[in-house]
């Protein structure tokens, strides 16, 4: 059996890490690579970089920033924001990031993903996407979840496994911030209708009871959260024991 992995996620503008509720109302959490440095020393699974109002400020993620938190952490590291191109995405692999998230700039021009998978292997490649519950189905938003794309979850998530992509993103709109528990519903729901490893995003509590259920029930390979860890209202090692005890298969700082 695969271990579940637990990770942190930096949401950083202007060179801060910040946190809003339903991408809303930001605000300050921290410097990046402080904490960064802390979530590798504390036996976080893997780091999510995602510079967030890169894609609406028509500009490229920063790779000296990339540069200064890869030199801190000694765990596997996605970056996302503003990436258009291969060429994007290859200065922040050698700035030192592991992973590249691609979320607006994939829906907008699909043969991204094809063309990174090719490039740099699927591994390497994640499709990012926020959904949100409209209309009666779950729908795919773009821009820092500003602009409905009218493109169904399901339609997407299988076109971005068709075309590549090594592993999925997926956060919940609704859930976002709230601290309410993932959306199990949403996320059992990709994780139903793809192979690749589905990262579940938007609604973790402190309590370890959200990360067993979207384990458990909803099957997620990864679970991300941001406000709890920032803030120390749940400790990275905490949780890790604590799901251990609830006999899922979590990775110790230890090995």
């Amino acid at each position: 059996m695969l271990t579940k992995r637990i990770i942190p996620c930096l949401d950083v503008k202007n060179g801060q890490t910040v946190k809003g509720i339903n991408f809303e109302n930001l605000k300050f959490a921290g410097d990046p690579v402080e904490l960064a440095s802390k979530y590798s020393e504390d036996g976080a699974d893997e780091l999510v970089f995602l510079d967030i109002t890169a894609t609406n400020e028509g500009r490229k993620t920063t790779a000296e920033m990339v540069e200064k938190v890869a030199k801190k952490v000694f765990i596997p590291f996605t970056v996302g924001g503003g990436i258009k191109s291969v060429e994007d995405m290859q200065i922040l692999l050698k700035a030192g990031a592991d992973k590249i998230a691609i979320n607006s700039a994939a829906v907008k021009n699909p043969e991204l993903l094809r063309q990174a998978s090719e490039y740099f292997g699927s591994q390497c490649v994640v499709a990012a996407i926020d959904a949100k519950y409209t209309d009666n189905d779950y729908y795919v938003f773009i821009n820092a979840g500003k602009k409905n794309t009218g493109i169904k979850l399901l339609d997407w998530v299988s076109q971005a496994e068709k075309l590549g992509a090594g592993e999925i993103l997926l956060t919940s709109m609704d859930a976002d911030g709230t601290q309410n528990g993932f959306d199990i519903n949403m996320t059992k729901l990709v994780t139903d209708n793809v192979k690749i490893p589905v990262i579940a995003s938007g609604g973790a509590g402190a309590n370890s009871e959200h990360f067993e259920e979207v384990f458990n029930k909803a099957n997620a390979d990864a679970a991300l959260a941001a406000s709890i860890f920032h803030y120390g209202t749940l400790l990275i090692q905490t949780l890790k024991k604590e799901l251990i005890n609830k006999n899922i298969s979590i990775r110790s700082k230890n090995g």
